[in-house]
């Protein structure tokens, strides 16, 4: 490798820095700014902000019992995983102590994987054989608050969300791993466009932060609880996610996490351009109790 490749390397890799130290530096800066903030529109309000490394959390979050943070990034899949063909990981989350990811493949894959991983380190994997006309895409986990039901999306323009028996805690899926079929769907009333996460805040409201050139976070209201069967959702956009950067270009919106402990509301945002380095993190509480 010549020397002037080696100083290249050095400039891009100075830059990466700078451009996630500047990136964290705007993120303190904005939380400040949103501890006095107005009530933000849909009845949350921004109260902080801060980033994470993108490699290992820009794909999604979810909160521990303990109020501890899980973050998921492409450089969070397990070797095993890559060797098996399992490429993408999804928007996590947490249900009785278990951890809920969600995979995809490449672009011919013919199914889709959801690993369950139990407090002492145990995954089982429950493969999906894609459904006619279902697209291979698993961008998130989202699992009841009975623990019963997995939400799951898929990519473009949508007026479904999916679902599932909850892996491992649903007593009708295999107890170590194997195959998942889908259960009766939640069909949206409105079309949405490029679901990256949703999380349940209560047995019939899911948040779903979405990467449409609005970047919107909207709400699904259900008629009842999920029980497998069919069921309609009702869709309100709530307001629009932060485009906040030193960088200019695209933002790409991530995953999204409801804390019921704290009752706090985290949302991701990645920055365009070399600030992509650093995943945005937003944070919000509900305006009103």
């Amino acid at each position: 490798m010549t020397t002037r490749h080696h100083r290249g390397l050095r400039a891009r890799a100075a830059a990466l820095l700078l451009a996630a130290a500047a990136l964290t530096t705007a993120g303190t800066a904005d939380a400040s700014a949103a501890a006095a903030a107005p009530a933000a529109p849909g009845g949350w309000v921004e109260t902080g902000s801060g980033t994470v490394n993108s490699l290992t959390g820009g794909e999604g979050l979810a909160t521990r019992a303990d109020g501890s943070v899980l973050y998921r990034g492409l450089g969070s899949i397990p070797l095993a995983l890559r060797i098996q063909g399992w490429n993408h990981v999804g928007d996590p989350d947490i249900a009785r102590g278990d951890i809920f990811d969600a995979y995809q493949g490449g672009s011919n894959a013919t199914s889709k994987m959801f690993a369950v991983t139990t407090p002492s380190g145990q995954r089982y994997e429950y493969t999906h054989p894609l459904d006619p006309g279902e697209m291979l895409n698993n961008s998130f986990a989202a699992v009841s608050p009975d623990a019963q039901w997995l939400v799951s999306g898929e990519w473009g323009d949508e007026n479904r969300l999916q679902v599932f028996p909850a892996p491992l805690l649903n007593p009708a899926t295999p107890p170590t791993g194997g195959n998942l079929p889908q259960a009766g769907q939640i069909t949206l009333d409105r079309t949405v466009n490029d679901i990256q996460g949703c999380d349940f805040v209560s047995p019939t409201r899911l948040l779903c932060s979405s990467d449409d050139p609005a970047k919107d976070l909207f709400q699904v209201d259900l008629p009842r609880p999920l029980d497998g069967t069919r069921t309609t959702g009702h869709v309100t956009t709530l307001f629009q996610l932060p485009q906040r950067s030193i960088c200019t270009g695209s933002f790409e919106t991530e995953g999204i996490d409801y804390d019921p402990n704290t009752r706090l509301l985290r949302v991701e945002v990645i920055s365009p351009g070399i600030c992509k380095v650093a995943t945005g993190v937003y944070e919000y509480r509900p305006t009103t109790d």
